[in-house]
C-alpha cells in the first residue's frame, strides 16, 4: 500500500493477515493483524489491497473472496462475502481489483470431467456479495488457461495480466506462461500478448508485480526459484 506506507501478508500458518510499516526492518511486530474466529480466514496466502476504496481482498479455499475494511484489526468480521455455486468459483487463487471500472477479477484452476486441468478468468463488480453469478468468464481452448497463480490489474490501460504456472503436477510444464487480456474480454479469447517461451527463461511463473514508473513487468517463477523483470511498454 504505496498511499499509507503499509506492508500486508498473508500468513496461511496463522489464519491471519499482517500489517507492516513500509519501512519494518528484521524482527518488528504487525502493527495491525486480523485474525480470528469472526474473520472465516482460513489460510489466506495472497489478498489484494484497494487504496482507492481502502478495502482487503483475500481469496479462500478456492471458493470463496472475503473483504475487509483497509484499517481492520483483530477478531474483525468481512464487510463483504463472496460465495456460493452462482460465482462459479472452483480452486479460486488470486483476485485483483479495478477501481477505475469498480470490478473484481479473479483467476481460477478447476478440472474438467475427463480430468484435464483447466483455468478461467472472472469478473464480479467490486462490491457483489453472496452468491453472485460473474459479469464475464474468460474459459476455452484458446486462452490456454490452465492454472493461474497470481494476477494483477492495470486500470489506466484495462488490462489483466495473469501468471499462469503450467500443469500442476509437472516440474518444468511446456504450459507456462504470463498472459494479458482485456478487462472486457470475454468467452474462449486468446491472450492479447504472452511472454513464454527458450529465450525467456520461464517455466512456472508464480507471481507477477506491475512497475509502471519503468513499464516493466517482474515475475516470480518456482522452477527457476528466481525473480526476472521484463520491459514491457505496450501494457502501460
Amino acid at each position: 500500500d504505496e498511499i499509507h506506507d503499509e506492508l500486508f501478508v498473508g500468513n496461511p500458518f496463522a489464519g491471519a493477515v499482517l500489517v507492516f510499516r513500509g519501512g519494518a526492518n528484521g524482527e518488528e511486530a504487525p502493527i495491525r493483524v486480523i485474525q480470528g474466529p469472526l474473520t472465516q480466514l482460513e489460510g489466506p496466502d495472497r489478498l489484494e489491497v484497494d487504496t482507492v476504496n481502502n478495502e482487503i481482498y483475500v481469496p479462500q479455499e478456492g471458493n470463496t473472496i472475503l473483504v475487509f475494511p483497509r484499517s481492520a484489526s483483530g477478531n474483525t468480521p468481512p464487510t463483504r462475502i463472496l460465495r456460493g455455486k452462482n460465482t462459479r468459483m472452483k480452486g479460486m487463487r488470486s483476485v485483483a481489483v479495478d477501481p477505475v471500472r469498480n470490478l473484481m477479477v479473479g483467476g481460477t484452476q478447476t478440472r474438467t470431467k475427463e480430468g484435464k486441468e483447466y483455468g478461467v478468468l472472472m469478473t464480479w463488480n467490486r462490491t457483489a456479495n453472496g452468491d453472485v453469478a460473474p459479469l464475464r468468464v474468460i474459459e476455452g481452448d484458446k486462452t490456454e488457461i490452465v492454472r493461474i497463480t497470481q494476477l494483477q490489474v492495470y486500470p489506466p490501460k484495462g488490462w489483466i495480466l495473469a501468471a499462469q504456472a503450467g500443469t500442476h503436477q509437472a516440474l518444468h510444464p511446456e504450459d507456462g506462461f504470463v498472459g494479458v487480456w482485456k478487462i472486457s474480454d470475454n468467452g474462449d479469447a486468446p491472450p492479447r500478448w504472452k511472454i513464454r517461451g527458450p529465450k525467456t527463461t520461464l517455466i512456472k511463473p508464480r507471481g507477477i508485480v506491475l512497475n509502471p514508473k519503468h513499464k516493466e513487468l517482474v515475475i516470480s517463477d518456482m522452477a527457476q526459484n528466481a525473480v526476472m523483470t521484463f520491459y514491457f511498454p505496450e501494457v502501460f
